[in-house]
């Protein structure tokens, strides 16, 4: 679905496995063409309602206090509300001089803030929900591999400031199935068993369960897991 440029009636929400809508936005840190400017990259885009509020404020401190833990996940960070650029030039440096919180003061936010003052690129992404505000995007958060694919898309309301600890756990989720060709169960973390794929015969089933493949464990023929350390998790994944 298509909308004009201005119109109050939002994009309907791309998907995860689409590629990431591109478009070329002023920002904080200058001019992105997105996702071209992040090939190879994995990239948290994220919205928030506006500038000077502080449900935001406290989100951008957490999140820049953490850019260097996402970049050594080969992961990058980038903003986006409908204020206009003075106004999160001027958002950030009062963040940096006077604002505290968790511990963090005279945090400086280095990654990209996007002027959306069209809501051009809130609406390509989804992020202008009209029954939570429809001059706001809502706090929305699309992680987009390195070839520029969407693959996970979280929302929250105005009213509920993200977890940003569980943002680093889906990127090592994430990098750790694709890099061991598993899947992560339930409160997954690095260290903790992982899922291996469904047998695909009889025959393996029938081996897995009799305990003749090595370090493989079934609950059931389709429900087997194994144990990738934290070390080696950590090695495979920050290769990336």
């Amino acid at each position: 679905m298509t909308a004009p440029e201005n119109s109050d009636t939002p994009i309907s929400l791309p998907r995860i496995g689409d590629p990431a809508p591109s478009f070329t936005a002023v920002t904080t840190e200058g001019t992105v063409n997105f996702p071209a400017d992040y090939a190879g990259k994995w990239v948290i885009l994220f919205s928030h309602p506006a500038d000077f509020t502080p449900v935001c404020t406290s989100e951008f401190i957490t999140f820049a206090s953490m850019q260097a833990e996402f970049a050594a996940y080969n992961t990058e960070l980038i903003g986006l509300s409908v204020d206009g650029l003075y106004s999160h030039i001027a958002w950030l440096r009062t963040i940096k001089d006077k604002i505290s919180f968790n511990g963090h003061s005279g945090v400086e936010v280095k990654f990209p803030l996007i002027e959306d003052i069209t809501m051009s690129v809130a609406r390509q992404y989804g992020m202008i929900m009209p029954g939570e505000d429809n001059t706001k995007a809502v706090r929305a958060v699309f992680v987009i591999d390195p070839a520029g694919m969407i693959r996970t898309i979280i929302y929250y309301p105005l009213t509920l400031g993200r977890n940003f600890d569980e943002l680093l756990r889906v990127i090592k989720a994430l990098q750790t199935a694709e890099t061991f060709g598993v899947a992560t169960p339930a409160d997954w973390r690095p260290g903790d068993r992982v899922i291996v794929p469904t047998a695909g015969s009889c025959g393996v089933a029938a081996d897995r369960m009799d305990g003749r493949v090595d370090g493989v464990e079934c609950e059931d023929w389709f429900f087997c897991t194994k144990e990738i350390s934290a070390d080696d998790v950590e090695a495979g994944i920050r290769k990336g």
